[in-house]
């Protein structure tokens, strides 16, 4: 399709040519051997996030700072936030993910839970918000919500997410209740995927390094187009990043002024879906109640498995989630700020529309 109108402007990077090495580019089948990626929190770490949280609390009860507020300051760990920054540097510049387990979940109240997570997130990097609503605190949760409505969100069903990244730096989640079968989360080295891709496939590698048109589903920032346009894959400043929804290319075809995927197009993307869910390269994990999963979005692609849930609402399968601008974090390319509204590290990402107000939401919207 010809874009004879000029509607739709192209982002143009020049395509990597050399694989990735170093710790980003790992093997599914590699790490299943071991667990060293698993952080047990200890109960004097533990005793420090309680405590902090109940100051934290009694303060916005009394009319101090509120939760929404407070930061790292608010919530002091002197032990934890060592490993924190431990952790969030083997995130930004590791293997991209970490898991720390062990939170007694269940023995707190919903607001109490939130309080603990917003406050390591507070240790890790900024709030961003996650949706239209001004959402700084997720819930995945299923809400019974058709998936072919162009404003649902995925996480808002029982449906496979399939491989994609979120539109921040880092992701974290905290494992409230789990569902009765099912549910994995699955990761997978966007850097092992590219690599694969030229080992196999140099023909294509420069078709994911073309703009494509994605899907805002609805959320729109102020003087933006319903979509945003990037490649899958960019090389900026010695770092390779990659932003991917597959479902939300192919949606944005809606869109009669965005240029048609091409079959060579189509033909990359069919590859890195197949090798994302190659058993060799990615890696599945059960979470238990309290286990928290922080993820670098520019280096690996992150799924769900479908799941049923369990009869009984209360006992449903639920998450709380924390997009993450952080310190330290890696340059992105000027045109990221269509989508992250800035490049500019550690005030970046999440989606912002007209009228938001950003709020810490204690249930599923």
């Amino acid at each position: 399709m010809t874009d004879p109108a000029g509607l739709f402007d192209p982002v143009r990077t020049a395509p990597l040519t050399h694989a990735v090495e170093g710790p980003s580019a790992w093997y599914g089948e590699d790490l299943r051997k071991v667990e060293d990626w698993i952080h047990p929190l200890s109960g004097a770490e533990i005793g420090e996030l309680e405590a902090a949280a109940e100051g934290v609390l009694k303060n916005d009860r009394a009319g101090g700072t509120p939760l929404i507020e407070a930061g790292a300051g608010e919530f002091p760990l002197p032990r934890l936030g060592l490993l924190l920054r431990e952790l969030r540097d083997e995130v930004l510049n590791g293997r991209g993910f970490a898991v720390l387990r062990g939170l007694p979940v269940a023995r707190y109240s919903i607001e109490e839970q939130a309080a603990i997570f917003w406050g390591i997130g507070a240790h890790l990097g900024k709030a961003r918000s996650q949706n239209g609503k001004g959402h700084l605190l997720g819930h995945v949760r299923s809400l019974g919500y058709d998936l072919n409505d162009p404003t649902v969100r995925v996480y808002q069903t029982t449906e496979r997410q399939t491989y994609h990244t979120d539109s921040c730096d880092m992701v974290a989640l905290l494992c409230l209740q789990t569902a009765k079968s099912g549910g994995l989360s699955s990761l997978v080295s966007s850097m092992t995927v590219f690599n694969e891709i030229l080992a196999r496939r140099p023909d294509l590698t420069p078709r994911l390094f073309d703009p494509m048109a994605v899907d805002r589903r609805e959320e729109v920032p102020e003087g933006r187009k319903p979509y945003f346009i990037l490649p899958v894959y960019h090389y900026f400043e010695g770092y390779l990043s990659a932003i991917y929804a597959r479902r939300y290319i192919e949606s944005a075809q809606r869109f009669p002024e965005v240029p048609r995927l091409t079959d060579d197009q189509r033909e990359a993307l069919d590859l890195l879906d197949a090798l994302a869910n190659d058993e060799r390269l990615h890696l599945n994990m059960e979470f238990l109640p309290g286990d928290m999963q922080f993820v670098h979005n520019h280096t690996l692609f992150h799924d769900r498995t479908a799941y049923e849930d369990w009869d009984d609402p209360e006992r449903s399968r639920h998450l709380l989630r924390l997009w993450l601008s952080p310190p330290e974090a890696r340059p992105l390319p000027p045109a990221y700020a269509d989508r992250y509204g800035s490049v500019t590290v550690g005030d970046r990402g999440g989606i912002v529309t007209p009228g938001m107000k950003f709020t810490l939401p204690l249930e599923a919207e």
